[in-house]
């Protein structure tokens, strides 16, 4: 059943799935009609907000790998710089914060979430997508978790299958490609050289929401090897469009995946870039590497003892003769590792 279908009458799903997040954590429940579920009580000799809240492991379904990411059950009356500042305590990728609509609306557009890294707000993220859906189906079963983004309704599916971890798989928005790259350039920027570069693949950026400079690499030595300042990056990405750099190659750790894949940001390196899986799907699509439909494997995160598998596919719509690539998923598992609350 659709988690929009649950509770549809009595009150919004986002806050039926706190409530069952406070049962299993132990904390009293809020009855459904309260205005707030952000806890007042005493800490330190003075008033102070409680926020519940819990930490998964994304792209992953063993604790301690894959992308960590702090859910955040009620938003309410957290201003955007208190959100801003949480997501900077938590030092994550990614913190993200759901905020409870009436039923209808959520119904309608799915459960409001937004997307914070230590920096910024991102109007998408394919690891927060993906874990805020795991975190809010809880333990109900439902096939289908929709979030409302900044990017606008985003649905994640869930697949069970006897003796496997639950699969969940966002749907993320068609991709819009934009220019293809010079290696010179490209070079000069990270500092690698020109015949690091994979030449039979072009760098090109692609957005399924946030857009990535898809860089494909000569082999998996280079990639290990890499060393990439983040700021040097950013001033070209900013001339060209790009808002990261995402590196692959075709050479793998694991022979059943497709790529390779490494991006370093300004907060660190990434264990699991889902929004950038997604550009990279469409991109494997575009350019013979993988087959339209064909569900593969791209691990990242080895070289930070973080493995993560995010299994990506793409379609291709061959009506009027367009050839477009469409209907980008990004799927994997996650895991609740932490639950409590946040002081404020």
């Amino acid at each position: 059943m659709p988690l929009s279908n649950v509770g549809a009458r009595e009150r919004p799903v986002s806050i039926y799935f706190l409530n069952d997040f406070l049962h299993r954590a132990g904390v009293a429940c809020i009855p459904s009609g309260a205005r707030q579920f952000i806890f007042l009580g005493i800490f330190m000799g003075k008033q102070t907000r409680r926020l519940a809240m819990a930490q998964w492991d994304v792209f992953t379904s063993k604790p301690l790998e894959g992308n960590s990411l702090a859910v955040f059950f009620d938003a309410r009356g957290v201003s955007d710089t208190e959100m801003q500042s949480i997501a900077k305590e938590m030092n994550l990728s990614e913190t993200t914060f759901i905020c409870p609509c009436d039923a209808e609306t959520e119904r309608e557009r799915g459960v409001r979430v937004r997307i914070f890294t230590v920096q910024e707000e991102l109007p998408f993220a394919g690891h927060p997508t993906l874990g805020t859906a795991f975190a809010l189906r809880g333990e109900s079963g439902s096939q289908e978790v929709t979030l409302d983004l900044n990017i606008g309704k985003v649905p994640v599916r869930f697949e069970e299958t006897t003796g496997h971890e639950t699969f969940g798989e966002m749907t993320q928005i068609d991709p819009e490609f934009g220019m293809q790259h010079e290696r010179e350039a490209v070079a000069r920027a990270t500092g690698l050289g020109v015949e690091d570069f994979d030449p039979s693949l072009p760098i090109e950026t692609v957005s399924t929401g946030v857009p990535f400079t898809v860089t494909p690499l000569r082999s998996l030595a280079v990639i290990q090897k890499m060393r990439v300042d983040p700021s040097r990056a950013s001033d070209y990405l900013e001339k060209t469009g790009g808002k990261f750099l995402y590196f692959v190659t075709r050479e793998t750790v694991d022979p059943a995946a497709h790529l390779h894949a490494r991006m370093v940001f300004y907060n660190g390196e990434d264990p699991a870039t889902g929004s950038a899986a997604g550009c990279t799907a469409a991109w494997m699509v575009a350019h013979g590497v993988a087959e339209p439909e064909e569900r593969v494997l791209i691990e990242q995160g080895l070289e930070i003892e973080r493995p993560s598998r995010i299994f990506v596919r793409a379609s291709r719509h061959n009506e009027r003769r367009d050839n477009r690539i469409v209907n980008v998923r990004v799927g994997g598992n996650a895991i609740e590792v932490m639950r409590g609350e946040f002081f404020l």
